[in-house]
């Protein structure tokens, strides 16, 4: 049965083309055709889970080399696929929470004139992810990431008459890009220090290696996760990239290619375990970001973005954990695929919550609506109720195993990497229970649109029902199955290795301080939010909250540093080499030129002009040796 390998990512690249290619002829069964791909390639994934199950842990790595891609001499590029424990885990979240959003998408999309374009989109981003998921190499993988960015840049802009999407779309490409320029750097110093891009002799051989080659490509394996993950400093995209379909937001942006660049570095760990310095820059830049977008997330209104913001925070959450080494690896990649439950379910309940109210995403516009979408409530709820870490849920399970790693981290680094993860777990609560008592608590705040109708708050259909209710169910018993027996980290670690940590709180302190600060959080929340009218207009705020609702600034630094600092730079290079460089040779030229003009002058054909030079020189001459004798 390995050879179905192949036919996990064939599936939904088959459905893309003739999603793509078949034309309006399909436009009445485009959907359902795409549903049934993703579902397909899920249930194909199921019968390769299960039968790993029955191998020896030693023997659930296989590989499947397809053909030659590039038959160069001294420069082989294959084509073959690598199942084990980590690729499976993706797989799994990938096909099955894919699967589920394609369901919820024949609700939501249901009166889009393109909605078969956008299944066909959905099914090339699948079939992208699986690709750089299972590849065997770093060549492959990059194929699949670049058709990752493809992908999200088709549906991030799906609804390009908005001016804002097509923007969006195109400000998620080039910030990615950047990330991109990183993963392609690191792949040619893999190939000029190895000889090759394939996983397992990049492994082997990375301890011969030298530690400045080894840094080198940590540090850009690095840049290229931050792009994918949103971790600053490419986080600017992620705010923006609301703007495509709510579905979208809950795939790419909750449960697969912001995932992609915590699977890189996981998956690269043999290289970043013998390169400090990539690992130490790992963990800051995930537990900044963890932060960043935790209070990003406090000042947004919109219901998508407040989300958003918390992505990059649960993300950084993943990166701080796999920069910690054998230590963090598994609870990276545990809390990744809980966070993948309860983020698309609750990015889902957002999109139940704006199909009641007219599209609307403003929660100041909202309010009370657990009394019209009790199913929308209730899932939503067990979403938010497993990402601040309530107790038996599978945020408390992930999340917790993170802050105690980082703790076991060590030294006055340990305290620092556990605490700030910690005060990342109280602003979560925060931000979170502002988001349910806005949109689901409180008196109604809707008023009529600019043409005069009214929302009439609803529940969505069950096709739109049932994804939300798995999803919920997830959020629930994922972080309870994983921790059953250690089930995960034993299923896990013999791809990623494991270490236990040496934590200076045990993990009864590590929990009573994690239910302290959710707690605080959860109290500061409901005193500026519960216990008064929220105000229709937002209060001007301090000047953090202010500089939140800007992202942090990050868009205007962007704007200082990149555009008008990159504009002005153009300008004085223009300027440089028009005045500077092509001044000094049009000037030299100019001075040959007239030079050779003056001197030409002289050459008038004239014999009694010639006999004066002639007579002219022997004077000359006559004169200095006269002179010199007289010196001497």
């Amino acid at each position: 049965m390995d050879n179905l390998i192949p036919v996990l990512v064939a599936v939904p690249l088959l459905g893309a083309a003739l999603l793509l290619l078949g034309g309006r002829r399909l436009d009445g069964v485009g959907h359902l055709l795409g549903t049934v791909a993703a579902f397909a390639s899920f249930g194909v994934g199921l019968a390769l889970f299960f039968q790993m199950l029955g191998r020896p842990v030693s023997g659930r790595t296989v590989t499947d080399h397809l053909f030659t891609w590039i038959p160069v001499n001294g420069f082989q590029a294959e084509v073959g696929f690598q199942l084990d424990q980590l690729s499976m885990t993706f797989v799994l979240l990938i096909t099955g929470v894919g699967s589920l959003i394609h369901l919820y998408s024949i609700g939501y999309m249901a009166h889009d004139e393109k909605r078969r374009r956008f299944f066909g989109f959905l099914n090339l981003f699948l079939a992208a992810m699986l690709l750089l998921v299972l590849a065997d190499n770093y060549l492959l993988l990059y194929v699949g990431w670049e058709g990752v960015g493809l992908a999200s840049y088709l549906l991030i802009g799906f609804w390009q008459h908005k001016p804002s999407a097509a923007t969006a779309a195109k400000k998620a490409f080039l910030v990615n890009r950047v990330g991109d320029v990183g993963l392609s750097i690191a792949v040619m110093l893999m190939f000029t220090t190895f000889g090759t891009f394939a996983f397992t002799p990049v492994f082997a051989h990375a301890s011969q290696a030298t530690q400045a080659t080894l840094t080198g490509i940590g540090l850009m394996l690095l840049l290229a996760a931050c792009g994918k993950s949103a971790q600053v400093p490419l986080q600017s995209w992620l705010g923006d990239a609301m703007e495509g379909p709510t579905p979208v937001s809950a795939l790419i942006h909750a449960a697969t290619m912001v995932t992609a660049g915590v699977y890189l570095i996981v998956r690269s760990s043999a290289i970043f375990n013998l390169a400090p310095t990539a690992q130490l820059a790992t963990v800051v830049v995930g537990t900044v970001t963890l932060l960043f977008g935790a209070i990003v997330g406090c000042a947004k209104d919109d219901i998508k973005k407040a989300l958003a913001g918390s992505t990059m925070s649960q993300i950084g959450y993943m990166v701080l954990a796999a920069g910690l080494g054998p230590i963090g690896y598994v609870f990276a990649i545990m809390h990744l695929v809980t966070h993948g439950f309860f983020k698309a379910g609750l990015f889902l309940g957002a999109g139940s919550v704006m199909h009641g109210m007219n599209d609307e995403v403003d929660m100041r516009k909202y309010g009370g609506l657990r009394k019209y979408m009790p199913l929308t409530f209730v899932t939503f709820g067990l979403g938010y109720l497993a990402i601040i870490g309530f107790p038996g849920l599978s945020g408390f399970f992930s999340k917790d195993k993170i802050i105690e790693a980082a703790y076991g981290h060590g030294g006055t680094e340990g305290w620092i990497l556990g605490t700030c993860a910690l005060i990342g777990a109280a602003v979560t609560a925060f931000y979170m229970t502002r988001v349910m008592l806005m949109t689901f608590f409180g008196e109604k705040r809707w008023q009529p649109d600019a043409e005069g109708h009214e929302p009439h708050p609803h529940e969505s259909p069950m096709v739109m029902g049932i994804p939300m209710a798995v999803l919920a169910v997830g959020s629930v018993l994922a972080g309870f199955l994983f921790n059953l027996n250690s089930s995960f980290l034993h299923w896990l670690s013999p791809v990623t290795g494991y270490q236990e940590g040496h934590s200076p709180l045990s993990t009864t302190e590590v929990t009573i301080g994690t239910m302290v600060v959710l707690v605080l959080g959860v109290t500061v929340a409901w005193m500026m939010y519960g216990r008064k009218p929220v105000p229709a207009v937002p209060p001007l705020g301090s000047a953090l909250t202010r500089a939140a609702r800007r992202d942090l600034l990050q868009d205007d630094f962007n704007h200082v540093v990149l555009v008008s600092g990159g504009s002005h730079l153009t300008r004085f290079l223009v300027y440089l080499e028009g005045k500077g460089l092509d001044g000094l040779v049009n000037g030299i030229a100019a001075l040959v030129g007239g030079t050779s003009g003056r001197v030409r002058k002289l050459q008038n054909g004239y014999v009694r002009s010639y006999a004066l030079s002639m007579f002219g020189g022997a004077l000359v001459l006559v004169a200095t040796t006269l002179l010199m004798r007289a010196v001497a």
